[in-house]
């Protein structure tokens, strides 16, 4: 049984790197602000005392919540050009991701401002404010200190979901990896690599996690 390939690990360092760099932090990045944009609308639609307007949001989340992730891509990339529609790897995972993290994220937000005080609605209507800038000015910042472990939660699992992509050509991580493997045909090795990046990645974002979480409490504290 042969051991690992250590120069082969040092040589594959720099390729798995731009594909960390080129391919998964870009999409993580361009997928978690969609998704925020998405989530928000989406939370706003189900808070809807209008039927019409929370139905389809409703329908969205349990759909997007209830199939597979991959399986979601596949009907993007692979299903959609059976009816004329054909779009290309990356957008075809901007699209896919994006709908993922928005239904998801989307009952962290919708919890979040929920869970602020009626009073502070009632408190704000008192002084003159109407909903939309009542909305604007004192829930959604009081909403989103409480969706800050949620939503950092999210952005950690889209890291490591990005690696589906792989399976629609979109060159990242994963995909380099599988490159490198399937011409070296040292698939533990590489994949390896790949792991320990993804690990390093989202070590570095719980971190970043809960360094947030100590500051905005300090704030309320304060």
């Amino acid at each position: 049984m042969s051991g690992i390939d250590w120069d082969l690990v040092r040589s594959s360092l720099g390729p798995l790197f731009q594909g960390l760099l080129r391919g998964t932090l870009p999409l993580t990045a361009v997928c978690f602000v969609l998704g925020l944009v998405l989530a928000l609308l989406v939370a706003l639609m189900r808070l809807s005392g209008n039927r019409l307007v929370s139905a389809p949001a409703r329908a969205y989340v349990s759909v997007i919540r209830g199939t597979p992730l991959l399986l979601q891509l596949f009907i993007i990339f692979y299903g959609l050009p059976s009816l004329g529609l054909t779009i290309d790897p990356w957008p075809s995972a901007i699209i896919g991701l994006s709908l993922n993290v928005g239904a998801y994220a989307s009952e962290a937000v919708r919890g979040a401002i929920l869970s602020v005080p009626r009073g502070q609605w009632e408190a704000a209507m008192t002084v003159g404010m109407g909903r939309v800038t009542t909305l604007r000015r004192v829930v959604l910042p009081q909403a989103a200190r409480i969706a800050v472990p949620p939503l950092s939660n999210t952005l950690i699992s889209l890291v490591k979901d990005t690696s589906l992509v792989s399976t629609i050509l979109v060159t990242d991580l994963l995909r380099q990896a599988q490159i490198i493997a399937g011409q070296t045909f040292e698939y533990f090795t590489l994949y390896g690599v790949a792991a320990v990046y993804y690990w390093v990645v989202c070590l570095v974002l719980s971190f970043g996690q809960t360094r947030l979480e100590t500051t905005l409490s300090r704030h309320v504290a304060a």
